[in-house]
């Protein structure tokens, strides 16, 4: 069961919730191979990321591989991310 992500890895994408207190991360590790980590942070904790999902051990082949077994996981997470998106379009 893995405790947190690799610090080997680089992460490229991390998505928080609408309330900000789930978020998942997608990474790329020095093999190039892809994962996810999903967390939570709850006040019990004093606001710490802890890992909930314990898919950091797996490694999908390609960014969608590990975004579509992330979505899976995550029932939230598509939803937020097109809410980033829409975001990042919106003129300022």
């Amino acid at each position: 069961m893995s405790q947190s992500i690799d610090k080997s890895c680089t992460v490229f994408s991390s998505v928080e919730d609408t309330a900000a207190d789930r978020c998942v991360d997608l990474f790329r590790r020095p093999d190039g191979s892809y994962g996810f980590e999903a967390f939570r942070r709850d006040v019990e904790d004093r606001g710490a990321w802890t890992p909930i999902a314990y898919c950091s051990g797996v490694a999908y082949p390609t960014e969608a591989a590990a975004l579509d077994a992330a979505q899976r996981e995550a029932s939230w997470l598509a939803a937020a991310m097109a809410r980033s998106a829409e975001g990042r379009r919106s003129p300022r």
